[in-house]
């Protein structure tokens, strides 16, 4: 475990007297769970240390008097440095080993690191409570085998789909994976569960929990499922479907052909994120943890422009027939009902109008670059997967311009041989 940590509000005499006294420690994350807390006291302050127990609660313990009144002595006074030092002491002779540590345990451990770390929380705990807890939860890390990992991943790929469900009536499914893509799909799924399994398992590895990390390094993915089975609208059936649309969701649509932007944008987009006079949205940080400008034509900006007029720069750009603002899966249904008044079967996800935005503007001509900063991709391979065949036109001029125009040649031919025939 690493010792060099600093905290400037704690780590000295000085700072710790400008501090205001309360009861709540002033807590310094040393290591996964495990905090290392200064309270600040009347005549001086206590360290303490705070650990996370595998039923997701804290145990709170003193270590010693803080070094505010008088120089430490190693053992009931303790600068910052001994108290580090003692906490660490404390970590190392009750830390869990692989005898006893479940995957629950590292599901909290890792949880907690990916909240502060990582975006998509709730989509990850959500994974993990479907998927990982159930089955494997209170299974010993190191009573867990490569063929127990493999099969659990194979079940993944051979049960139905989960269905968005009420909490009320209890999970639902859809009908078993019958056609060669339905297959494929699911275990792309499960390849998916896999990588967060094996996170959650390598961040207890690295944390030292565990000494082995080959029972699931053996466990390999399913090949060649992740194509990418695009789909998008060509112009007209854009048309039908804006025109099917009710009125707040028609302009969700359009938002989206024009911009680009994922459904969760566009429903955070504020008046203040549209500039007029640049022509261009600014999208707020979100998945790839980076802002960026979109601009706009000029129907789009005319859409834009007709959805602020009159309101002030912290509210919604874009909201429901209520005046409310659009919420996870709001337009689900009304997606639904539009794609079938409109012809579109089947129904179209919210995500491929993005995908439709991306293809127009590959079909033009934009490169792989233009659309990956578009679309605020980190990096243009994932754009590659995607919209890369579109792209690349040097195939399609290859086979223009290089091969023979056989129709002619065969017209030419004709010719010879009739002629030759009244030689």
């Amino acid at each position: 475990m690493g010792r060099q940590l600093r905290d400037p509000r704690i780590e000295t005499r000085e700072a710790r007297l400008k501090l205001k006294q309360r009861h709540e420690p002033y807590w310094r994350l040393i290591h996964p769970g495990c905090h290392l807390g200064y309270r600040k006291g009347v005549l001086g302050g206590v360290w303490m240390l705070r650990r996370l127990k595998s039923d997701s609660r804290y145990t709170k313990m003193v270590l010693g008097d803080a070094d505010d009144m008088t120089d430490s002595d190693g053992i009931i006074i303790l600068s910052f440095k001994g108290s580090l030092q003692k906490a660490f002491g404390i970590i190392e002779s009750s830390n869990p080993c692989q005898k006893n540590l479940t995957v629950n345990y590292a599901v909290n451990h890792y949880l907690i690191w990916y909240k502060q770390n990582r975006k998509a929380y709730t989509e990850t705990a959500s994974c993990i409570e479907a998927h990982i807890r159930p089955l494997l939860g209170t299974k010993l890390i190191a009573d867990l085998t490569t063929r127990e990992i493999k099969l659990w991943h194979q079940k993944l790929a051979e049960q139905p789909a989960r269905k968005r469900s009420s909490s009320f009536g209890g999970q639902q499914f859809k009908l078993l994976p019958q056609t060669d893509d339905q297959k494929r799909s699911r275990r792309n799924t499960a390849n998916r569960i896999l990588t967060v399994l094996k996170a959650i398992l390598n961040k207890a590895f690295q944390e030292e929990y565990v000494n082995s990390d080959l029972a699931w390094k053996r466990v390999k993915p399913f090949a060649n499922v992740d194509e990418p089975v695009i789909r998008f609208l060509n112009q007209n059936e854009c048309v039908r479907l804006i025109n099917a649309c009710q009125i707040d969701l028609r302009n969700l649509v359009k938002g989206a052909l024009y911009s680009g932007c994922r459904y969760g944008e566009l429903a955070k987009l504020q008046v203040k994120d549209i500039s007029i006079t640049q022509a261009s949205v600014y999208i707020q940080p979100s998945k790839s943890n980076k802002g960026r400008h979109v601009p706009l034509t000029v129907e789009g900006l005319s859409l834009f422009k007709s959805l602020i007029i009159g309101k002030l720069g912290d509210q919604y750009v874009f909201t429901k027939l209520d005046n409310k603002p659009w919420g996870k899966n709001h337009y689900t249904r009304l997606l639904k009902d539009a794609c079938e008044a409109a012809k579109i079967l089947p129904a179209i996800s919210f995500h491929e109008l993005r995908h439709t935005y991306a293809s127009f503007l590959a079909q033009k001509g934009a490169d792989l670059l233009t659309i990956s900063k578009l679309l605020g991709h980190a990096d243009t391979r994932v754009t590659s997967r995607h919209y890369a065949h579109l792209c690349d036109r040097t195939l399609a001029n290859a086979v223009n311009s290089l091969l023979p125009n056989f129709l002619s040649l065969e017209k030419t031919n004709m010719v010879h041989v009739t002629a030759d025939l009244y030689v």
